[in-house]
């Protein structure tokens, strides 16, 4: 697994360039056992994606501090608190019910996570998230939270053997993120890009790319 952690971390230093040290790597831990975690903490890996509430506890128990916790998966509200309990970012926060619902929670837990809005830039009815056109609406929601704070976008391509194809997608999510928006939190985040296509997405401008397969599963 240090084989393959390395051989992602040199290709994302590549697509990188003079921005390499401001991109995370997300590992995303989601099918292997709870065995992996000790030595994912040994390779020098902070931040670990799991895309589960149910049994989140368990896999996490000893390891709450070794890592940021990312939530990368659909959260449901009614299991909002007990996300909120065990992860620091929120990947895929894709209703204003859910923001909501999100801040709240945080107030009552005394926590501060790290919210990404899901934009649906392609398009397709499979995937949920935000229509860019109502990105303005959401970020005066986003602008008054009291507790969780959105500090930028996600979004997912779609499926393609071609990474190039998903380019657009990427360079489209940079925009909406750049673009001037008065009285609305700045959005210096950007969640895209996974196994197959996370070097396009790093050069489209991603701050954070989730990673899973190559490193820790790749036989599968």
């Amino acid at each position: 697994m240090k084989q393959r952690l390395h051989a992602v971390r040199d290709e994302l230093d590549l697509a990188a360039g003079e921005r390499a040290a401001a991109v995370r790597l997300v590992v995303v831990t989601k099918s292997a056992p709870p065995a992996i975690f000790a030595e994912l903490a040994q390779l020098g890996v902070t931040d670990v994606g799991e895309n589960r509430v149910q049994g989140a506890a368990e896999r996490l128990a000893g390891f709450e501090s070794a890592f940021h916790w990312h939530f990368i998966g659909h959260l449901q509200s009614n299991k909002a608190r007990a996300a909120m309990a065990l992860f620091d970012v929120f990947h895929g926060v894709d209703s204003l019910s859910l923001l909501r619902r999100l801040d709240r929670v945080a107030g009552e837990l005394g926590r501060s996570p790290e919210l990404l809005l899901q934009v649906n830039v392609s398009g397709e009815q499979s995937k949920s998230g935000f229509a860019p056109d109502e990105l303005d609406e959401v970020l005066v929601v986003a602008a008054e939270l009291r507790h969780a704070r959105v500090s930028g976008l996600m979004t997912m391509a779609p499926r393609s053997t071609d990474t190039e194809s998903t380019r657009p997608v990427f360079r489209e999510l940079a925009r909406l993120a750049a673009m001037d928006r008065a009285q609305s939190p700045p959005l210096n985040q950007l969640s895209m890009g996974m196994t197959a296509d996370f070097g396009v997405a790093v050069e489209e401008g991603a701050t954070m790319v989730r990673v899973g397969r190559r490193i820790v599963s790749p036989d599968e």
